[in-house]
């Protein structure tokens, strides 16, 4: 009788132990980051063109490079766009993917790969196992932080930022932008309104002529204390454009930055949540 109940009893923990893995089967996508933070993704587009992706989480659907390495003859464009693709990433494949032609992409990419491939469905970005993970629901999220954000009608998402200089708080709102390699961008609208030239510590300054003999002038400085929900970085890094030319448009919050957090993206109730990566205290990028 004591055989017959213990089989029993372990009979139901190994049923609810399937149950939970069957509740929320998981999906992996293996992706590796370049020294310039970038995301890479090995895909086979077409059946035919072996390809390496950039993960862009500012935009949905893809695109290729004209600065490509490998060739990408199936992908056929009329007027730079090609629709009905397919998209294979190790055993996982996407149907009517849109490529754009003449984008250009980060490092060592044949072109870029948005987040279509997850709509619908809740993901990870987990930088501690260079993995994307695709869940059928919520997963644990105890030791996350939930993310205040906003998103435009192109499905881009923008986060809550405070930026801490001195005595002054100023909270504006980052573009994910993963195409981006280093830490935060300010829009021109920002940098001007707030005198960023006097109020940041500025490290470096470039200047470039355009083919008008107008100037384009980039500063890097140092952001003293930047805090998404409660979390603290200190020292980032944060550039802007100066001079005669001025066209960002929306401030960033690049890949150095992305990396540092590990992400999950709720596709049923639209919530962010984020903890800190191991890449959270390394050193930040820095640009020659």
């Amino acid at each position: 009788m004591k055989i017959k109940t213990m089989f029993i009893k372990n009979t139901i923990i190994t049923l609810s132990i399937l149950s939970g893995i069957l509740i929320n089967s998981q999906q992996i996508i293996p992706f590796r980051i370049t020294k310039y933070n970038n995301i890479i993704v090995k895909t086979l587009v077409n059946d035919k063109d072996s390809l390496n992706l950039m993960f862009q989480i500012s935009m949905e659907d893809a695109s290729i490079s004209p600065q490509r390495s490998r060739p990408a003859k199936s992908i056929v464009f009329k007027d730079e766009i090609s629709e009905n693709n397919s998209v294979k990433i190790g055993n996982l494949e996407w149907k009517n993917i849109r490529f754009y032609d003449n984008e250009l992409t980060g490092q060592e990419a044949d072109g870029k790969i948005g987040t279509g491939i997850f709509k619908g469905k809740t993901y990870q970005i987990d930088f501690d196992n260079n993995q994307f993970v695709i869940y059928d629901t919520l997963p644990d999220t105890t030791d996350y932080k939930e993310v205040s954000y906003t998103t435009n009608q192109d499905g881009q998402i923008f986060l809550v930022g405070e930026n801490k200089m001195g005595t002054e708080s100023f909270e504006t709102n980052f573009l994910l932008q993963s195409g981006y390699s280093g830490g935060l961008l300010y829009s021109n609208a920002f940098a001007d309104s707030k005198d960023l030239s006097r109020k940041l510590k500025i490290t470096g300054e470039k200047t470039f002529k355009n083919s008008a003999g107008k100037s384009v002038i980039t500063k890097q400085g140092s952001l003293p204390e930047l805090v998404v929900t409660d979390i603290s970085m200190k020292d980032v890094p944060a550039g802007f454009f100066a001079g005669d030319i001025k066209t960002q448009k929306v401030s960033y919050f690049g890949a150095d930055l992305i990396r540092r957090f590990i992400w999950i993206f709720d596709a049923e109730t639209q919530k962010i949540y984020i903890k800190p990566s191991k890449y959270f205290n390394e050193p930040y990028l820095k640009f020659n």
